[in-house]
């Protein structure tokens, strides 16, 4: 067995720190799993995507305006856009917070796998404007997002994602 022992100067120590930098600053919701992987891989649930999650959400044509969610729900593999599915948004508003019934709703996909929901402004919760984004029906294994938001004062957040097809569809945690 070979051991390689690397010994860190300066430009070592900068080039990691500047790399991890980048890799860390970039929003989840800006690198698609397929800009990753170059194939269609299903999208990992996010830890913290299912707090306050309510199973149920009604259908509805908005929860305020002011800031818009939106994004493509594509299926895992073929990348092919998923239509007429559920899709459950909510988040902390200048009405209330994540629990407050105001603050949740849920869309469906069009022909094109597209979703949107206009909401009010978001507000930090726990320390960070975020919104939450889960599909938990049949079909596709149940997915929760938790995107951050660059600033409070952002206006609107696309979150495109991938769905796999469902396994019992049994893993509602994250």
């Amino acid at each position: 067995m070979t051991v390689t022992i690397i010994h860190p100067n300066r430009r070592i120590l900068l080039l990691g720190a500047a790399s991890a930098g980048v890799v860390g600053l970039l929003p989840r919701h800006l690198a698609t799993a397929s800009a990753q992987t170059g194939v269609h891989a299903p999208t990992q649930t996010m830890p913290g995507g299912a707090n306050n999650y309510m199973p149920g959400a009604p259908l509805v044509e908005n929860l305020g305006t002011g800031f818009v969610a939106s994004g493509i729900v594509r299926k895992a593999g073929s990348g092919e856009p998923l239509r007429n599915l559920r899709i459950q948004i909510w988040a902390a508003t200048d009405r209330g917070g994540e629990r407050e019934p105001s603050n949740r709703g849920s869309v469906m996909t069009d022909a094109n796998g597209r979703y949107r929901l206009d909401i009010s402004p978001i507000v930090p919760q726990f320390g960070q404007p975020h919104i939450h984004i889960a599909y938990d029906d049949p079909g596709f294994a149940t997915l929760f997002l938790r995107p951050v938001l660059n600033s409070r004062h952002d206006k609107s957040m696309a979150v495109d994602f991938v769905l796999a097809p469902a396994a019992g569809n049994a893993g509602k945690s994250s």
